[in-house]
């Protein structure tokens, strides 16, 4: 091989990236220590940024297009090298490839299980699953803050980051939300555009740009969804003599529709159905009955009376208080009372119940 057969094929003249992969977000252009000539090609296809980066500084950025590597397209580059008045000898810088195209289908997921307090159930302990969708907006920041110079960089690298974003987030969410648990399937759709919101601003900061974010599943842990699942059965046990009597009588009308069954025979089933029936009803009757019997009358009501002390409002009081304050000398027949329903203040005396409580008076002693 001759020498300049072995010195252009040193120089790169064809610079571009035939990506096939589906979680690659930026590829490093493998020169080998080969410089790139005055005059190379560049192609980007669409969904791809090319960055060209010289001694660890972002030089040039282009979009997805086909280009011929001169001074007038790196004019970045060409400053910080100095060319003043164009270059025609090669050059060396370190291209990457960013793939701008959506990223779907991101898993994500509570990797515990974390608790809210619910007005029906109380403190609840749940699990939340879901998706979303993420590109590149800004490759330069992407760069910067993430990928810095690795040779290629895929969407594993940042699943664990983005994840606890997102975990955190969405159990703010769901804070701040208040909804009731049995409301939180209904309003899926709202608390995932909420969530989207507060994630953007965060996802800019990575150079990222969240463009979906979907919830999958607000569930319960399975032992904590079982026993819900018991109660509701339980409470549905309150229907259960309806539900039999319903289904004895569509047996009786499918007996009686069969021609193979004899008169007698259906007369017999017929009536055996409808006996069990009646002893289901009296039974029921007899336990309701032998329930409202043993519940005891409500008590009836105290009157609780306000007194006027010193021309202050004190009480109310129920009338074994205001014996205890007649023994003590604070309540006499000329004490003003009070209580719900009274038009105006009268005096103890005045009002009978109260005025029980003072007793016969004695007479004044003989002289």
């Amino acid at each position: 091989m001759g020498f300049w057969s072995k010195l252009r094929g040193e120089l790169i003249d064809i610079i571009e990236w035939t990506d096939d992969s589906s979680d690659i977000m930026m590829w490093r252009f493998e020169r080998k220590g080969n410089e790139i000539k005055n005059g190379a090609q560049l192609t980007v296809r669409e969904s791809q940024v090319a960055v060209f980066v010289n001694e660890g500084k972002i030089a040039d950025v282009f979009p997805s297009g086909r280009y011929e590597l001169v001074t007038n397209n790196l004019p970045i580059l060409s400053t910080l090298k100095g060319w003043k008045y164009g270059f025609n000898s090669p050059f060396k810088a370190e291209v990457y490839f960013l793939n701008t195209k959506r990223f779907t289908n991101r898993k994500w997921g509570t990797p515990n299980i974390f608790y809210i307090r619910d007005a029906d159930f109380g403190r609840v302990s749940l699990r939340a699953f879901g998706t979303y969708t993420i590109k590149i907006n800004d490759p330069v920041k992407f760069i910067q803050e993430v990928a810095g110079t690795s040779g290629d960089f895929t969407t594993d690298e940042m699943k664990g980051e983005l994840r606890s974003m997102i975990v955190t987030r969405f159990i703010d969410a769901i804070g701040e939300s208040k909804l009731p648990l049995l409301d939180m399937a209904q309003n899926y759709k709202d608390i995932s555009k909420f969530c989207q919101t507060k994630l953007s601003g965060e996802f800019n900061e990575y150079g990222l740009e969240i463009n979906k974010f979907l919830i999958s599943s607000i569930s319960l842990p399975e032992t904590l969804q079982a026993k819900l699942d018991e109660g509701t059965g339980m409470n549905m046990l309150g229907d259960m003599n309806k539900y039999t009597q319903m289904k004895s009588a569509d047996s009786m009308e499918s007996a009686a529709k069969n021609p193979g069954m004899g008169g007698g025979m259906e007369n017999m089933m017929g009536m055996a159905m409808m006996q069990q029936m009646m002893n289901q009803n009296k039974n029921v009757n007899q336990y309701q009955n032998q329930q409202a019997v043993n519940v005891p009358p409500p008590p009836p009501p105290t009157s609780k009376y306000y007194i006027s002390l010193n021309g202050q409002q004190a009480g109310p009081f129920d009338m074994n208080t205001l014996q205890q304050k007649v023994a003590q000398g604070q309540l006499t027949k000329q004490t003003h009372v009070w209580k719900q329903g009274m038009p105006a203040w009268k005096t103890a005396g005045e009002v009978p119940e109260i005025a029980n409580l003072f007793g016969a008076m004695p007479p004044p002693p003989p002289m």
